[in-house]
């Protein structure tokens, strides 16, 4: 697929706007018609850090029509870390059509680390898919070792998934 110059014309404003911390333009840029710049979107937005953040890319995990675009919101839920983020990764688990999104939330979850998505991540380990239920056994062995054993909150988040 070649990007097309219109694109890269935006992509140059992303940058310049992304020099400029400009959140509300990132924000918008959530509903974009083209799927790389909703994801890239998502990125910028969990760069720029803050659980301010949380809620708009939680809406484009529930929401957005690609699957590639949910699953990065999934993975940057996890990767930010907050307690907010868990329901949003929970309603995914369960009720997204997309056994790649239910993954990738399933495994956010693990690297989170809260007891909190325990009985989430057993349900899925009825999920049909086994890239899921594998996820869920990865994520629970993970909530398992920081419940238990670990002493580098870190060194778990970075292998909780």
């Amino acid at each position: 697929m070649e990007v097309i110059p219109s694109t890269l014309d935006l992509l140059s404003e992303m940058e310049e706007r992304y020099e400029k911390k400009d959140k509300e333009y990132f924000i918008q840029l959530l509903v974009h018609k083209n799927f790389v710049i909703r994801t890239r979107a998502v990125c910028i937005l969990v760069d720029f850090g803050g659980e301010e953040m949380i809620p708009y890319v939680a809406a484009v995990l529930k929401n957005d029509p690609d699957e590639l675009v949910r699953h990065e919101a999934a993975f940057s839920l996890g990767q930010m870390c907050y307690h907010s983020g868990i329901k949003p990764l929970e309603d995914a688990v369960r009720n997204d059509p997309s056994f790649f999104v239910r993954h990738e939330a399933a495994i956010a979850l693990g690297v989170i680390g809260s007891q909190d998505a325990k009985e989430t991540l057993q349900k899925a380990l009825e999920d049909s898919s086994e890239p899921v239920r594998e996820s869920a056994i990865v994520a629970l062995s993970n909530l398992q070792f920081m419940e238990k054993l670990s002493k580098n909150e870190r060194f778990a988040k970075l292998t909780g998934g």
